[in-house]
């Protein structure tokens, strides 16, 4: 069990020591190497398609980038090891910080997205309540017990390591390839063209949802619209009911501007040609061998 803390402890030292390092390495300079602090935002929010175009790797083949991300997380599943999961976690930051050249702060703040739903699952694996006192760590809350058990904390972190590689694999795909591209190898697979329609449709109109409702929050908090909890709740009220009507004209707005470019029940974008490269090619190569030999040196280990 106390392999597993060692790990994770050493798993998010790692991780900040790298950010700390990265922050103060790329604040200075305004050069080529100059980080650039410049943020395309839909109201309030940060466009991850901003991340994505701006990656330094964005040039690789996407199908290639697509594919990488879905075996590591077909790794990470089925895999079921601790070590892989470590090392899919870091080496993902990896590409993603050091070789895309995303801030540790941007990749961090996507992934808290997620973490935060991650945290409560683990936090209901791990902990338990009981009449009386059970496991190792107890904590009497007067009414009833709070229990653990090295098994349980055992599992909830390796769990949580599982997830968050998993996640960090997906990002990989997210923050450097842009939503145009991943339709592009969707379609290649020959995925439904309604299905790809319908999810290329959702994911623009949720941006231009977000910028609507910043756009409305803004405009009720210079009008003290949540000077307090009564009135934040009917103005919560009065937005909701507004982004309902807006959201229709938005959609009818949106569906006109596409007739407009002539829209025959196919939506096609321009294609950049981008060839897999057997420099990128070997290495994926034998960071998937790596997983698995890794997997078959220590899959006796956490057991």
């Amino acid at each position: 069990m106390e392999k597993y803390i060692v790990l994770a402890a050493m798993l998010i030292l790692s991780i900040t020591i790298f950010g700390i390092k990265h922050r103060d390495g790329h604040t200075h300079g305004g050069g080529a190497h100059g980080h650039r602090h410049i943020r395309h935002k839909h109201g309030s929010w940060v466009s991850i398609d901003y991340f994505a175009y701006s990656s330094k790797i964005r040039g690789w083949n996407a199908m290639f980038k697509v594919l990488l991300s879905l075996v590591t997380i077909i790794l990470c599943i089925t895999l079921n090891n601790v070590y892989v999961s470590v090392v899919v976690i870091l080496a993902m930051a990896f590409l993603v910080i050091e070789v895309g050249g995303l801030t540790f702060h941007d990749y961090l703040s996507v992934l808290s997205i997620p973490l935060s739903f991650i945290l409560i699952s683990v936090i209901a694996i791990i902990l338990d309540f009981a009449g009386h006192p059970i496991g190792r760590y107890s904590l009497n809350l007067g009414f009833t017990y709070l229990y653990t058990t090295p098994a349980m904390l055992e599992n909830g972190i390796h769990l949580m390591l599982k997830i968050i590689a998993s996640i960090s694999a997906l990002q990989l795909m997210i923050l450097t390839t842009p939503s145009t591209e991943i339709i592009s190898v969707l379609r290649k697979t020959h995925v439904p063209q309604g299905f790809i329609d319908l999810m290329n449709m959702i994911y623009r109109y949720i941006f231009i949802l977000l910028e609507v409702f910043a756009k409305m929050k803004d405009s009720a908090e210079s009008r003290l619209g949540y000077r307090c909890f009564k009135t934040a709740c009917f103005t919560f009220g009065q937005v909701a009911s507004n982004m309902l009507v807006l959201s229709l004209k938005k959609a009818g707005a949106y569906y006109d501007a596409m007739e407009a470019r002539c829209y025959d029940g196919e939506l096609r974008f321009l294609e950049e040609e981008k060839k897999a490269e057997i420099r990128q090619i070997i290495p994926a190569a034998a960071f998937i061998l790596y997983l698995l030999l890794l997997w078959f040196l220590t899959r006796e280990v956490v057991r």
